[in-house]
């Protein structure tokens, strides 16, 4: 219940949106209550009147209750309109909200929070989960506060005509609204809560299975997966066929209590006709009445049933959204570098508690403008490295200091303003050349883009393409080799012309040729800046102006 508290106060700045469905949504049942209890006692009121005398036919006004019934029907209709309009401009609004916020609270926790996560799992949780929650407002929300509301307003109607008639309606209405759902709700909860995590893990699967396709049919393991995926859909059919039967149970109870209310409205009503408290054409807007009456609790069973689901769903976001940052944000706007140079003094960093150290009492200067070579064998420490200069993963002993201030008075935001990084795992999104390069500096001009790839020696090939600069570069760069997209993350750094460049094995899985280019083309990029060059292949290492071996954490000068 907490976290659907706490959903409803995201939902907060859309109040507006969310009244303005609910009033439509109970305007739409009072009217169809109105529509019906009036055409019943209009239709009684005409045949009795048939009846009477001449005198009392020509005094019965047949205009004003004719007029109602056209009111409430067109007012119906539009109230429906309405009601559908605003509720889904509102659904759609949450929507974005939550993804929106969702990636606002993922975003501190890259990469280094999100390391134990699969990333089929938090694809789960971004997609499928908020659209599971989207459905609060409209498949929950809004049914619940309706039914409270018109339930309330029809029953003291039917006050006016007989309180045991109107005791006899909320008794049914309070049955098939709460009674039956919580019931329903109760015995559903944990299948709705398993559908959440079975899909969950299917799309996981499903993710995992396109992903490495090749490595399944490789070593024969595709049967494999696909008996486990086999399984989750056995497993779920089972769940969703044992809510569907819930579900089934629910509208037949649903229907009895409706015709039992409407049997107990009719037998009340009738003992106050019989005894001449009541007049006659009454009895029918009473059965009629009841009969509508029960459009405003009819969601109400399938919507405790998404309850199950929407629960599950919002514990799943909030346990992720309420994840720690592995580097707390500074308290203090970040202070404006005096230089660019890097001090590190006796620093220890490991990745969790009692875990090995990745880095033990380093020792490493870096001026500005100077270029520093790192090597090291693997699990030496250069990515650590780079996570604690990005600000990704936070020391724990030692002094470091960036531009003459404490490095932790820098967000990984503030770093990556003033630092450069180009790896072999540089991602290239499936869109344009384009697009891609102006990730780096997204007001660059059309000739600004020109010059930085004529910089990183990939012009002739981008003019070259029927589309040039809107090339699609397809998923992960499919459609570049790996040196042209080495090119391209060259190209972000001309763009970007930041102090501060981090080359993370820049040339790794680059045949001797494609390196020896674009170490070459690389070489003029390093002019007046502080350069980290971190490789275990010696090629790239002409270009610097001293060299460091880590091994077991520290620092070791080699060359320079």
């Amino acid at each position: 219940m907490r976290d659907l508290i706490r959903l409803q106060k995201l939902f907060a700045p859309y109040r507006g949106w969310m009244f303005a469905g609910l009033g439509f949504a109970s305007v739409t049942i009072l009217a169809n209550f109105g529509l019906m209890t009036l055409s019943g006692w209009f239709l009684a009121a005409t045949g009795l009147v048939g009846l009477s005398s001449f005198a009392a036919q020509n005094q019965f006004n047949f205009f004003s209750p004719a007029a109602g019934v056209r009111f409430f029907a067109t007012l119906r209709i539009a109230s429906r309109y309405a009601e559908r309009l605003v509720t889904h401009e509102a659904t759609f609004r949450l929507l974005a909200a939550l993804r929106v916020w969702f990636y606002t609270k993922l975003e501190p926790l890259a990469p280094a929070a999100l390391q134990g996560y699969r990333a089929s799992d938090l694809l789960s949780r971004i997609v499928a989960d908020i659209d599971t929650l989207n459905l609060f407002y409209l498949r929950v929300y809004v049914p619940l506060l309706t039914a409270g509301i018109t339930t309330l307003a029809m029953v003291l109607f039917f006050g006016i005509f007989s309180w045991p008639a109107a005791l006899a309606l909320g008794l049914g209405l309070s049955l098939t609204g709460l009674g039956l759902p919580l019931l329903t709700g109760a015995l559903g909860r944990a299948q709705g809560a398993e559908i959440t995590r079975l899909n969950a893990a299917l799309r996981a699967e499903y993710v995992d299975a396109v992903q490495g396709m090749g490595e399944l049919l490789t070593y024969g393991a595709a049967p494999a997966l696909a008996a486990r995926v086999e399984a989750y859909n056995s497993t779920l059919i089972g769940v969703q066929q044992g809510m569907s039967r819930l579900t089934g149970l629910g509208l037949a109870g649903a229907q009895f209590l409706t015709n039992a209310t409407m049997l107990a409205v009719v037998i009340a009503g009738s003992a106050k006709v019989a005894a001449g408290r009541l007049y006659g054409a009454d009895l029918p807007l009473l059965a009629l009445g009841s009969m509508a009456a029960f459009e405003a609790v009819s969601p109400l069973p399938v919507a405790f049933q998404y309850l199950g689901q929407v629960s599950a769903a919002a514990k799943r976001i909030f346990a992720l959204a309420d994840a720690r940052p592995a580097v707390a944000a500074p308290i203090a706007p970040a202070p404006r570098p005096e230089g660019y140079a890097l001090k590190l003094e006796n620093v220890c960093l490991r990745y969790a508690e009692g875990s090995p150290w990745a880095l033990h009492n380093l020792n490493l200067s870096i001026p500005e403008g100077r270029h520093v070579g790192i090597v090291g064998a693997t699990g030496a420490g250069k990515t650590t490295l780079i996570n604690l200069l990005l600000r990704f993963n936070e020391y724990q002993e030692g002094t470091a200091s960036f531009g003459g201030h404490d490095l932790r008075a820098y967000a990984s935001e503030d770093m990556a303003a003033h630092i450069t990084v180009i790896s072999q795992r540089s991602y290239l999104f499936h869109t344009t050349i384009r697009d891609n390069l102006l990730l780096a500096k997204g007001d660059a001009t059309e000739a600004e883009l020109w010059h930085a790839l004529e910089v990183a020696q990939l012009a002739a090939f981008v003019r070259a393409q029927p589309r040039g600069l809107d090339a699609l570069v397809g998923e992960a760069g499919v459609n570049l080799s790996g040196g042209q997209g080495r090119r391209v993350a060259l190209a972000r750094a001309v763009l970007k012309s930041s102090p501060w460049l981090v080359l993370d094995e820049p040339t790794e899985g680059l045949d001797a040729a494609t390196e020896r280019e674009f170490l070459r083309d690389l070489a003029p990029l390093l002019k007046g800046k502080t350069v980290l060059y971190i490789t275990h292949r010696p090629a790239g290492l002409v270009l610097m102006d001293e060299v460091y071996a880590l091994h077991a954490g520290q620092a070791w000068h080699t060359a320079g």
